[in-house]
Parts: C-alpha cells; sequence; structure tokens
C-alpha cells in the first residue's frame, strides 16, 4: 500500500479509536506532505511527492522532534520530552528500518566499490548514490565522516 494512503487510513483508525496523540501526530504528517505538495505546484511541478520525498518529509519530522527533545530535556521540560518522542515513534512507523552499523559500513563500501570512488574528489558520487538507495534507513548527516574517512585512507 502507498505510504500516502496508509497514513490516510491510520489516521481514520486513529480517529475512530479516539487515540489523540496518534491521530495529532498523524494530521501533523499529513500537513506537511499537503505543504510540500503545495509548494511544488508553486514550482511549477503538477505532481505530487513520490514515495522516497515522502519519506524524506518524515526524515525530516523525526530530526525536528529530536532536537525539541533535546531542548526541552536542558529545560527541565519532561513532559514535553514525553511527548515529542512518542511523536516519534508514530512518525517512524512509517519510516523504513534503519539500517544497523555493520549494515551501514557494507553499504557505503560497496558504493565504493561500484562508483569506483578512490579519492576525496568521489565523495559527493559516493553520497549521491547512497541517498538515492538508502533513503529513510541512514542517518547521512553521520554517514559523512564514514564516507570520507573510507575515501582518504582511513578505514
Amino acid at each position: 500500500m502507498p505510504l500516502r494512503t496508509r497514513i490516510s487510513e491510520d489516521l481514520k483508525t486513529a480517529m475512530k479509536a479516539k487515540d489523540q496523540l496518534r491521530l495529532s501526530t498523524l494530521r501533523l504528517i499529513n500537513a506537511a506532505i499537503k505543504d510540500r505538495d503545495i509548494a511544488l505546484r508553486g514550482q511549477g511541478e503538477d505532481r505530487e511527492m513520490s514515495e522516497g520525498e515522502i519519506t524524506s518529509v518524515l526524515s525530516r519530522m523525526v530530526k525536528q522532534r529530536q532536537e525539541s527533545a533535546r531542548a526541552y530535556e536542558e529545560g527541565g521540560r519532561l513532559e514535553l520530552v514525553e511527548r515529542e518522542l512518542a511523536e516519534i515513534a508514530v512518525i517512524e512507523d512509517y519510516l523504513p528500518r534503519q539500517l544497523s552499523d555493520e549494515e551501514v559500513e557494507a553499504a557505503v563500501a560497496e558504493a565504493i566499490t561500484e562508483l569506483e570512488a578512490n579519492s576525496i574528489r568521489d565523495m559527493g558520487r559516493v553520497m549521491n548514490a547512497l541517498k538515492a538507495k538508502y533513503t529513510g534507513q541512514m542517518d547521512f548527516g553521520a554517514i559523512g565522516p564514514v564516507v570520507k574517512a573510507r575515501l582518504s585512507g582511513g578505514a
């Protein structure tokens, strides 16, 4: 089932079950998706977002909530931390499974081999290949240094 349809169906289910947290989080997801669709139309693109683009929006939502949770924790607002973490759990239901550290290492090595990358100049190509294949399955902020180390002979 397409991600967009699954989210809409789950929203209806949450409404019937009166699951307020899930319902409000799914409404936020829907709003973010619709905002991005409208932005695409504003750019002259007459299409809806692809599954990969929706996954990207969801990943960004998770990162935003992680940052908010950290800020709330530093401010001693534990009830808000719990709320952010609960929203993250709901959003992550719609993201692909995150790769383990070993799988990330293997994916990086595979991309470097496939692209015959051998210097730091190839980092952009390797990162683009990983993003194309593993969007939503790995944290590319954390992957950058791994790729850089591999290409500069560190690993």
